[in-house]
Order: C-alpha cells, then structure tokens, then sequence
C-alpha cells in the first residue's frame, strides 16, 4: 500500500511516524514537488495541484480535515472517478460547541460590552437580555451544527437549524432549503454559520440576509470566510442591524494588518482556531476508513462532489 502525505501547516515529523506506527503494511511518503511516482491513497490537507497532476494508481483521497473546498477547486487535475473522503468530527464537534458556546452566553451575558466599560473604568450595570427574545439560528446541521445545538440546548435559548435538506433533529426548530431560509432568519438574535463552502453558501452572509435578523442582532462565522460580504457587514455594523460579531474565518486569511475588522471593537476576531484536527484521532479515523475502502465497505464521509460536502 502506497500512501502520499502532504498537510499544509503541519509538522510531518508529528504526523509521519504515527501514520507508520497505524498503517504498518504501508510505504508512506511525504509528497515533495517532482514526486509523480505512483500512489494508492492520498491524505492531504490543501494540497498544490502539481501533487495530483500525472498520478498513477490512485485509488481514493483523504481529506485531512472536514472542509474540502480546496479538494474540490483542483477538479481539473483530480478525476471525477477518485473518490474523496473527508474527516468526520475527531474530536472537532466538541471545540466547535465550546467555542460558538462561549461566543453565545459573551453575547447574552453582555460580558462583551462589560469588557469595553472596564477598559474605560466604568462601573455601569446594563439590563440583562431576556432568554426568550434571544433566539439562535444554526445554519449547517450536520455533525459541528448538531454538536452545537445540544450544547446550548441546556440554557433554555429558543434555537433554531436550517439546511439544505431536511433533519430530524428533535431539540431544534427545523427549518430546510431555500424556501424556508427566509423563516428562518426572520427576527434571529444570533446568527451562526457552519455550513460547508460551495458555490450555494458562497456569499450567502450578506446584507439582505442581515435585514431580516433582529434589530442589533450577532453573527458568528464558523464556516469559511466566502461565505460572508465583508463589505456588507460593516455596513451592517454601521446602521446598527448587526450589533457585534465574531469572526473565526475570513476571506484571505491571515487577516492583513490594515484591514477595517481590526478597527472594530465589536468584531472579535479568532485565528481559525474553533475546531483545531487533532493529530492522533484523524489518525486514527483515516485509519480505520482506508482498512475499510480496502475491503469494499461503504464510508459515510464519502464527498458529494455535486454538493460540495
């Protein structure tokens, strides 16, 4: 078994030797540009295309991490008949859930506008939110959005999820496809994205969108940063329909310096750290999913090319 290696940002000096110590009968290698030399799978993490230009023998690509929007930007050089499998949860649900729980109750707490009146030292007491006027809508409910919802679940917040299809999820309002986004988003105090990137959920963040949220509504973006109008969200910020928002993803990140979010002292601004890939879990998992694409079982993280996710 031939198994190429390449995950951008990584140490593969972390990664290698547990690759070896999991899948022992494998030749494992890290890809290096010039190396053509023939695989049998690929596990990548934003791969070049030069990697899977001219490949021979490849049987099938994993996804090192859950997102596989820039798998599926190198179609060109990446055969429709190479099935590629993408990372399911490892140990990322639980971060997503703390990190979107946290940005939640900062939000409802007004612990966000409690840290700006200790800066000025002001001892001001502001009226609390009321719990039921505070609805949240998760659009994306596969496993992160799920993961989320039954995190916030316990503090009694009116929630809401939205899809393009259907979910039988019985702790959430269910709201489905594009006839019913409209529903969804009318009167949401929170808004929170983890949906998968694709040509659908590009720029789907924008100020039409905004408009039917509450009056001083929050947003906080977990998906990718395509997904919202920078543009659109500061005038958002400006009018006073968005109130404030945290931002974990953003079209070109790193974030650069002179960027106007920076400027913003209600846009809180996180490195793409809200579900970190854990190193010896994906291991384990890709492990487990290559012994089974060997003996022809069928995986449930097989990507929907057509869809995106």
């Amino acid at each position: 078994m031939r198994i190429l290696y390449y995950n951008e940002g990584e140490d593969p000096n972390e990664w290698l030797p547990k690759l070896a110590a999991a899948l022992p009968e494998a030749d494992i290698r890290l890809w290096q540009e010039g190396d053509t030399e023939p695989a049998d799978y690929a596990l990548v993490w934003h791969p070049p295309a030069a990697l899977f230009e001219n490949r021979q023998g490849l049987k099938a690509i994993f996804n090192l991490a859950a997102g596989v929007d820039s798998l599926l930007r190198l179609s060109h050089v990446i055969p429709s008949t190479i099935p590629i499998f993408r990372l399911e949860d490892a140990g990322m649900a639980i971060q997503m859930a703390e990190y979107v729980t946290h940005a939640v109750l900062r939000y409802y707490r007004r612990f966000d506008e409690y840290e700006r009146l200790a800066r000025e030292k002001k001892w001001e007491m502001l009226d609390p939110f009321k719990r039921q006027d505070f609805t949240i809508g998760i659009m994306g409910m596969g496993v992160m959005g799920t993961a989320v919802a039954q995190a916030l679940s316990p503090f009694g917040f009116p929630v809401r999820g939205w899809s393009r299809h259907k979910k039988n999820i019985g702790f959430v309002d269910d709201f489905h496809g594009d006839n019913q986004l409209e529903a969804f988003l009318k009167d949401l105090r929170i808004l929170i994205c983890l949906l998968p990137l694709t040509p659908e959920t590009k720029d789907i963040l924008n100020m039409d969108r905004f408009q039917k949220l509450q009056k001083g509504a929050y947003l906080i973006n977990m998906g990718r940063g395509a997904h919202l109008v920078e543009e659109d969200l500061l005038t958002a910020l400006e009018t006073g329909q968005i109130r404030a928002a945290t931002l974990d993803v953003t079209r070109e990140e790193p974030l650069p310096e002179n960027h106007p979010f920076w400027k913003k002292e209600n846009i809180t601004i996180t490195p793409h750290i809200g579900a970190l890939t854990f190193c010896q879990a994906t291991v384990e998992q890709v492990t487990r999913h290559i012994h089974a694409f060997e003996k022809g079982e069928k995986l449930t993280s097989l990507v929907d090319r057509n869809t995106g996710y």
